[in-house]
């Protein structure tokens, strides 16, 4: 059974020639199954009034379907997270007589350089994405194995408890394992797991879930926090990174500037306290103090986002300690 995540970026309700609705906020998923192999379409629904879905939406993806009707700020800016996030596979749709050739001045030097230009036939783009998620069939996880699950919804379902939505971003999981919530590291318990909706001892990297859980109530959770049993895992307030900013980025930031720290389901507000930049500003080293915790592992990417820019609301990225 293989799962592939897809970031639907394009007019409003494109996925629904796509998949089978499913859970709807910010963001909306649509549902394709195959055999044993799924998809999962994600599109921004709140987007472009607010920035955080696309973000979202983008950190979820492994893959990205691009549908374009004509070139406008919108389309530069799904450019830019999508390649500050690094989805490095996709799909273009081309609409209103584009061409390849009309795209390629904003693609160039980005990850959508490399994507596939597909055509507009709905059943032809299923069977190219179902094909995918079939060559990523998932493994079932060793004993041992540790994993980690970003919560983006939650909820009490009536005769099971509390259930969270999620997708597995490291290793593996199994039903009746001990996880730890972050922050906070409350112990848990997973009662069971469902893939698609359908039921499963295991899931492993990239698959989507539900998860049944014991000894918490879902009014003790929250859109970004995570589910793990990886001793790597850390929270911070605090941390200095450096950061590598969009090359459309007009100037120096500077202390007292806030940003919007964007990684796996959390979007957090932080203070710029200082800024070193060793003779190159747009490789700062930046000391920052979020508003809250800030779940990660080493090494992680996360992007800045700087909600006051107009037209350029992405600033880059930086790699987390």
């Amino acid at each position: 059974m293989g799962n592939l995540n897809v970031a639907v970026l394009g007019p409003l309700g494109y996925a629904k020639d796509l998949g089978k609705k499913g859970t709807t906020s910010d963001i909306t998923f649509y549902n394709l199954k195959k055999g044993d192999d799924t998809v999962t379409f994600i599109e921004p629904t709140r987007y472009p009034e607010r920035l955080a879905p696309l973000f979202y939406a983008a950190s979820m993806a492994d893959a990205a379907l691009v549908v374009v009707g004509e070139i406008t700020p919108t389309f530069g800016e799904w450019v830019l997270m999508l390649d500050e996030v690094g989805v490095e596979q996709g799909c273009i749709v081309l609409l209103n007589y584009l061409t390849p050739g009309d795209l390629m001045p904003f693609l160039r030097g980005t990850v959508l350089e490399h994507y596939e230009f597909a055509d507009v036939d709905p059943i032809a783009l299923r069977d190219r994405l179902l094909a995918r998620a079939h060559a990523r069939a998932s493994a079932q996880p060793g004993a041992g194995a540790a994993g980690s699950v970003p919560i983006d919804h939650h909820f009490n379902v009536r005769g099971i408890g509390t259930v969270i939505l999620g997708g597995v971003v490291r290793g593996g999981i199994r039903k009746h394992d001990t996880l730890k919530v972050y922050p906070g590291e409350q112990a848990i318990t997973v009662r069971s797991i469902q893939k698609h909706d359908d039921d499963f001892d295991w899931a492993a990297e990239g698959d989507r879930v539900g998860l049944a859980l014991k000894n918490i109530e879902s009014d003790d959770l929250d859109r970004g926090f995570v589910l793990s049993s990886d001793p790597a895992i850390r929270t911070r307030t605090n941390l200095e990174a450096r950061a590598t900013l969009v090359k459309y980025w007009p100037a120096p930031l500077t202390a007292g500037t806030v940003l919007h720290v964007g990684h796996w389901m959390q979007f957090i507000p932080a203070r710029v306290e200082a800024v070193r930049d060793d003779g190159d500003w747009r490789q700062p080293t930046l000391t920052l103090a979020l508003e809250k915790d800030l779940i990660h592992l080493p090494g992680d990417t996360a992007v800045l986002h700087y909600l006051e820019g107009g037209k350029l609301r992405i600033a880059g990225h930086i790699e987390l300690p």
